[in-house]
């Protein structure tokens, strides 16, 4: 069932399953996609005795901001503000928290900057703070033609594109970052209508403008981004899992992410998988919050 909670400048629209005195798991999800990427993670959860709780972040579904005067801000800083808003209106005090994409760096900036209120992390694709100071890098031109998408919402043209052809660009997205995932229509239709949120254009090109220094972010989120430019580092136990065929963020052989996990640490490759773990590998992405439980 779906309910509300005031949480910060949020009213966050979240499924709750489970029963209480059970293992806190709050479940994050990322761009394009909504809840229902956990629908069977939940379900492998609840059996092991967790208590799950699953938000739509801001610009998705049915979470609103409460004010028409905030700032649609998609910046890092916002997405860990809003998770933690989202704990303290449940009185969550501390959780297990698993992500992937725009959840995963939620829960993986919530854990490096107020570790006591995580038992542990899952993490689909790794590390994710960003270094927005060295955005002006160029990338490998492998890694630069996967974030078109990314350059396209730096412009006009881009953000135009997204309003009028959502649904379309966001499904193109899913194939192109799951190549073996065959999800049919009925499963796209059921997280599209998450998209048709009054600001989930303005939030999303907002994240992609701030992660490369393109606009200022929120000025009420600055401590929070000061303290981010530091890369800090994550102590609690965690489990990184990445998809073998990623089309967007595949794993590399070379990575020195392990060195900003400085607690219990295991990295995990789903062989098969791409981008959206926990809806393609629901029950190994289950294990995989099992362990740090």
């Amino acid at each position: 069932m779906l309910n509300h909670v005031t949480a910060g400048v949020l009213s966050v629209a979240f499924e709750e399953s489970g029963t209480d005195g059970d293992i806190p798991v709050v479940l994050l999800h990322g761009f394009p996609y909504d809840i229902h990427a956990y629908d069977e993670v939940t379900h492998f959860l609840v059996e092991a005795n967790c208590h799950v709780y699953t938000p739509y972040l801001r610009g998705y579904g049915s979470t609103r901001f409460l004010s028409p005067n905030t700032l649609r801000s998609g910046q890092q800083a916002a997405l860990a503000q809003d998770l933690a808003a989202f704990m303290d209106a449940l009185d969550i005090r501390k959780a297990v928290l698993a992500g992937y994409d725009w959840g995963g760096r939620a829960a993986c900036i919530t854990s490096a900057l107020w570790p006591e209120r995580v038992r542990g992390l899952v993490l689909g694709g790794g590390y994710s703070i960003q270094n927005i100071a060295a955005s002006v890098n160029p990338q490998p031109p492998e890694d630069e033609f996967r974030y078109w998408y990314q350059y396209y919402f730096h412009g006009e043209r881009g953000q135009a594109g997204l309003s009028q052809n959502r649904h379309e660009l966001c499904k193109l997205l899913w194939k192109l970052w799951s190549p073996n995932w065959h999800f049919d229509d009925a499963t796209f239709e059921q997280t599209a209508g998450s998209f048709n949120n009054p600001d989930f254009v303005d939030v999303v090109i907002h994240s992609y403008r701030h992660r490369f220094g393109l606009v200022d972010g929120d000025p009420a989120l600055e401590n929070i981004e000061r303290q981010l430019t530091a890369l800090p580092k994550v102590a609690v136990p965690t489990v990184v899992i990445e998809g073998g065929v990623d089309g967007v963020a595949p794993p590399v052989e070379d990575s020195n992410d392990s060195q900003f996990f400085t607690g219990a640490y295991q990295h995990r490759i789903f062989a098969t998988a791409g981008h959206n773990l926990p809806q393609e590998e629901p029950r190994d992405f289950a294990l995989a919050v099992l362990s740090v439980t």
